[in-house]
């Protein structure tokens, strides 16, 4: 589990085949989870100031591929008595947003993003949402997508200063409207019982 607080930007030196090498201040360890752009992969190799993690064909068809080159956005998975901030993020990439609009208001930088189709009925105004990793909140729920605006520290801190129109993002949905919907979607014969809801709270 993660947060969606960026660890650091660290420099990719080698993506070949289903393997990617990054340097990092971090020290990883074999066996580690590590979000990178906001998908959860696994470290298979650990040399002096970097780091390999192993990408399945199923994270390389889901995930913004061509983004792992330059910089990229790390967060190493949560430890038992992390203090949480952000919100609950499982490095499951959804889907792949494009960038449609930026608009600079001064003390702060709205980025309009669009998603397909299929994934727009998890978008919650003031909800959560991830984007390349980081933890942000929904302004504006809009005709293909939703409206974020991000404040000059986050703009210094990652990766949105430098992106541009059309850019692709990798997009994980709150993981709370993802069940709430598949508990009551319309299919659904079964009614959902207090003790259910009790049960499925009880996990998290």
């Amino acid at each position: 589990m993660f947060t969606g607080l960026i660890r650091e930007m660290a420099t990719v030196k080698a993506y070949s085949n289903n393997e990617l090498t990054v340097q990092a201040k971090y020290q990883a360890n074999i066996g580690d989870s590590i979000a990178i752009n906001g998908a959860c992969l696994t470290v298979v190799k650990v040399q002096s100031g970097t780091f390999t993690v192993e990408l399945s064909p199923e994270t390389q068809t889901h995930i913004a591929t061509q983004n792992l080159k330059g910089l990229v956005h790390i967060e190493p998975a949560m430890a038992m008595g992390d203090r949480f901030e952000g919100h609950i993020v499982q490095g499951h990439v959804d889907c792949i947003g494009k960038i449609t609009k930026i608009q600079d208001n001064g003390n702060s930088t709205d980025f309009f993003i669009s998603i397909p189709q299929e994934f727009r009925h998890l978008l919650i105004p003031k909800g959560s949402i991830t984007v390349d990793g980081v933890s942000l909140t929904i302004n504006e729920v809009i005709e293909d997508g939703f409206r974020l605006t991000i404040i000059p520290h986050t703009m210094k801190e990652s990766l949105f200063g430098l992106y541009t129109l059309g850019h692709q993002l990798n997009i994980e949905t709150d993981m709370f409207a993802r069940y709430i919907f598949n508990l009551f979607k319309p299919e659904k014969k079964k009614s959902v019982s207090w003790d259910d809801v009790t049960r499925i709270s009880a996990l998290y």
